[in-house]
């Protein structure tokens, strides 16, 4: 209860933080949505139309009201409602988010036991550091031309290169496809995730894994894996069975905080990639000076980071009983 409690508590202070946005940043919605020529009569009366000259806490109380109905507003760069723009670029940006956050647990796993178990380790105590240290645009960048243009193994651009695609029920092409019989579809979805999801997922990756190992070298000091040590398990099967989940709780909570700089991060990978989500959607808005648009979208991130903050909190009860949900 405490937990839900907390939750609607951020969710209402960040609303108020998206609303007070509106008020400072210098921009006349109804000058835009009358355009740059109409006369100052026809703006005051725009003004008076939408609320914009009642007092803070009424227009407040309206926009909470705005909110509860779904309505995000008119977006002026497609002069279409927000929710619909955000209920049509949602997806691609969810299935690109699912695919780096499950590559990236995969590739910290593997290179903080192979920094922790394999000879060399300053290798890939090298790799990571010069790994996390690259911007993200760089990085991207570095794969599409050596990946994609010199090598020619993965696409470079777009989710499928399939025109006939199936869009639904769930607009997820590596779902939809095998929904609808077309496994073609759904690895050609796949190959075209490879690229924007391992760019997303390296530095998130090199950062738990550098967290992950820590914990393991801790957890293997214990008198338990001594223990198992004793019993004439191999190395591996002494981490596998009795470091991992005892050393998972700090590799889980750095988890939580870097999804926060992947929401970040997923803008500038959009555009390099032009995969069309959210954040390529976002970067649109921002050039056409799409406020509306603009605290839309980023209201979704809000609650979408909210919502993983709550289940990672949960990833952390259920890896370690001794915390509680409370």
């Amino acid at each position: 209860m405490s937990r839900i409690l907390g939750m609607a508590i951020v969710l209402v202070a960040m609303t108020f933080i998206i609303f007070l946005l509106r008020q400072v940043v210098p921009s006349n919605p109804a000058r835009a949505a009358v355009g740059p020529n109409a006369p100052d009569s026809v703006v005051v009366a725009k003004e008076k139309e939408l609320g914009l000259d009642d007092p803070l806490l009424t227009q407040f109380g309206a926009y909470v009201r705005q909110l509860g109905t779904g309505d995000l507003g008119m977006s002026l760069t497609t002069l279409n409602p927000v929710r619909t723009d955000i209920r049509r670029n949602l997806p691609a940006s969810a299935e690109l988010l699912a695919a780096a956050i499950l590559l990236a647990i995969v590739l910290a796993v593997a290179l903080s036991l192979a920094q922790t178990l394999l000879a060399r380790s300053e290798l890939y105590r090298q790799l990571m550091v010069g790994g996390a240290s690259s911007p993200i645009f760089l990085t991207g960048l570095v794969l599409v031309y050596l990946l994609s243009f010199k090598l020619g193994w993965f696409p470079s651009d777009g989710r499928t290169g399939i025109v006939d695609a199936p869009s639904g029920p769930t607009n997820l092409l590596t779902i939809d496809g095998l929904l609808a019989g077309r496994p073609q579809v759904t690895l050609d979805a796949l190959w075209h995730l490879i690229l924007p999801a391992l760019t997303l997922a390296l530095s998130m990756s090199l950062a738990i894994a550098r967290t992950l190992r820590s914990s393991i070298i801790g957890v293997l000091r214990q008198d338990h894996v001594r223990t198992a040590r004793s019993k004439g398990l191999t190395e591996f099967q002494v981490v596998r069975r009795h470091v991992l989940r005892n050393a998972s709780t700090g590799a889980i909570s750095m988890t939580g905080l870097q999804i926060g700089f992947l929401f970040a991060n997923l803008v500038i990978v959009e555009r390099i990639f032009s995969w069309p989500g959210l954040g390529l959607y976002l970067t649109q808005v921002l050039a056409r000076e799409d406020l509306t648009a603009t605290l839309g979208v980023a209201l979704i991130f809000g609650i979408a980071f909210i919502v993983v903050s709550t289940l990672v909190d949960v990833a952390l009860a259920v890896a370690d009983p001794r915390v509680g949900l409370e």
